[in-house]
């Protein structure tokens, strides 16, 4: 299905992520390439200091997104186009998060999990339907956000970014 879109989902998420940043309002903290400290840490069993986050290169953090994130939303399997938009959000909001959305939005009980019964209804929607539904959805959650003051703004271009690319990308 859309296991050759991976290398298109993964420039695209770089391009939304950008480089290093450390806000004193994102949770997240440390950040380089939209891996956080505490992610880059648990994936590579070590601590990391800034140095170490400044010196994150695309090449690093690739296999990270692949098998966290990518493979965890079963991006290999989905829709093209459903694929990338459930992969942002996955990056932005966990890949629970992720699969409740996308659950919600092809009318599954929203359990978190990408199992049979998901993949039997992703199958049998209508692609460019499910993205804007899946991003109309993920908009709604990130509005209800406490920190959608501070990164509403952004967070909004990158739906609405990822809506139109994703759309471009069904077959």
């Amino acid at each position: 299905m859309a296991a050759e879109n991976w290398g298109e989902a993964f420039r695209a998420l770089l391009r939304h992520e950008g480089g290093f940043v450390n806000h004193p309002r994102d949770p997240g903290g440390m950040t380089n390439l939209g891996v956080t400290r505490r992610v880059w840490e648990e994936w590579t069993s070590h601590p990391a200091n800034e140095a170490d986050m400044r010196g994150l290169t695309p090449g690093m953090v690739e296999p990270l997104y692949r098998e966290r994130y990518w493979r965890k939303v079963r991006g290999d399997e989905l829709l093209g186009g459903v694929d990338l938009a459930v992969f942002d959000c996955a990056v932005n909001s966990g890949p629970g998060r992720a699969a409740m959305l996308l659950q919600q939005a092809i009318g599954v009980w929203p359990d978190g999990v990408i199992g049979p019964k998901t993949m039997a209804a992703i199958k049998a929607a209508d692609a460019k339907a499910t993205v804007d539904r899946f991003c109309d959805l993920r908009l709604a959650f990130l509005r209800g956000l406490p920190t959608w003051p501070t990164f509403g703004n952004g967070w909004e271009r990158r739906v609405e970014d990822v809506r139109r690319q994703a759309k471009g990308m069904v077959g």
